[in-house]
């Protein structure tokens, strides 16, 4: 009974999957530039440290980690109603990107909390190329699901 609800309403799962990964992503590009923004002209303790700070909380908190939940649930349940080939190559691509993109969210929140406690030691630099990470991230999803090349 509960596997044929989820069968019929699956598309629907499969937009709110697609919507939180769009917001997920927005956020995994935004973040990265408003550290290095932070880094090179904030002052610990300004008021633009502050500023700064407010904007990478309120995008992790409110848009970053709620997506990310929300497309982590949305996926599993399409695991669930075998969404995935497990024997195929593009699956375990997609899987493995997933996880780094998890991982690289990770790694903002923990810089995020750097900034708060006024100890970042990294260069803007750092973070401009921290920022092609869920781009080329994002980039072996959508091949891997989309064409499949593998």
């Amino acid at each position: 009974m509960m596997i044929e609800l989820l069968n019929t309403i699956y598309p629907w799962i499969k937009a709110v999957h697609i919507m939180a990964v769009i917001a997920w992503m927005a956020g995994l590009f935004y973040l990265p530039r408003l550290f290095v923004y932070h880094a090179e002209r904030a002052s610990v303790g300004s008021e633009l440290d502050q500023t700064f700070q407010v904007m990478e909380e309120k995008l992790l908190r409110v848009i970053m980690n709620p997506a990310m939940i929300v497309a982590w649930i949305a996926g599993v349940i399409m695991i669930g109603l075998g969404a995935f080939d497990w024997g195929s190559v593009w699956a375990w691509a997609k899987l493995c990107a997933v996880i780094l993109m998890s991982a690289a969210h990770g790694w903002m929140a923990a810089r995020r909390k750097e900034f708060v406690a006024g100890t970042n030691t990294r260069s803007g630099r750092t973070y401009r190329f921290f920022n092609e990470v869920p781009t080329v991230l994002m980039l072996v999803i959508v091949i891997a699901v989309v064409v499949r090349p593998f």
